[in-house]
């Protein structure tokens, strides 16, 4: 099935689109939060691969291309942002402070995660991350000895499971301001929660996306002091 393949300079672009696209298309459908398009385009490649018992690499290969688009993606959420730019003129303090009490209440969880769970130091590097986008996140893990692989893992699945359960926990602690909205999405989960703060508005969109840009500066910065704790 490799031979089969290898040959396919696109084929790992088109099994994730057609994930990916029936993702889109069972949540339309189903209105379930736990399908998650992106949830689901990734178990369905991972049952390709085994079923076909195809090597990774053979599928990254074509697969690689979308990845080139993940920071200009990232930078065109600056667009939103532009279009609230009153609102955030108007609330910075507040802003400022809750992307920065998100940051460090991420870090904290993963140092004492790490410490009850007794991890060695290149896995507790590799986790540190896990809030900010890919773009940013990667270099973060690469810089500090960490395992990019797995702090992409991580970041992927921090994200799935904040655009699941986010609008459910925004519910159960009664945050109903738009600001706070989507600082808590953008900060906790990255661009996955920044997908879902749009679903709910444009002020949340727009906050989400600029949580993004400053949690991953802040974490950027935050990043290297922790690591040094542990």
């Amino acid at each position: 099935m490799n031979h089969f393949f290898e040959d396919s300079v696109f084929f790992g672009v088109t099994l994730s689109f057609l994930s990916y696209g029936l993702g889109v298309l069972l949540k339309k459908k189903l209105k379930l939060g736990i399908l998650n398009p992106l949830l689901v385009s990734i178990v369905i490649t991972v049952i390709v691969l085994v079923v076909t018992d195809m090597d990774y690499e053979i599928y990254y290969n074509g697969a690689k291309y979308i990845s080139y688009l993940l920071t200009p993606a990232t930078v065109c959420l600056a667009i939103p942002l532009y279009e609230q730019f009153e609102i955030l003129k108007k609330n910075v303090a507040a802003i400022l402070a809750g992307i920065l009490s998100g940051v460090l209440t991420s870090l904290s969880c993963i140092l004492a995660m790490v410490l009850i769970f007794n991890m060695n130091h290149k896995q507790y590097v590799s986790l540190l991350p896990k809030s900010i986008t890919t773009a940013i996140g990667m270099g973060v893990s690469e810089e500090l000895g960490g395992y990019v692989a797995i702090t992409t893992a991580i970041i992927i699945i921090t994200g799935v499971f904040g655009n699941v359960i986010g609008e459910f926990v925004l519910y159960i602690f009664r945050i109903k301001e738009p600001v706070a909205k989507g600082i808590a999405l953008g900060t906790a989960s990255h661009a996955i929660g920044t997908a879902k703060a749009m679903e709910l508005g444009e002020i949340e969109g727009a906050l989400a996306s600029l949580s993004i840009i400053l949690s991953g500066i802040i974490t950027v910065g935050f990043a290297p002091v922790f690591a040094q704790i542990h």
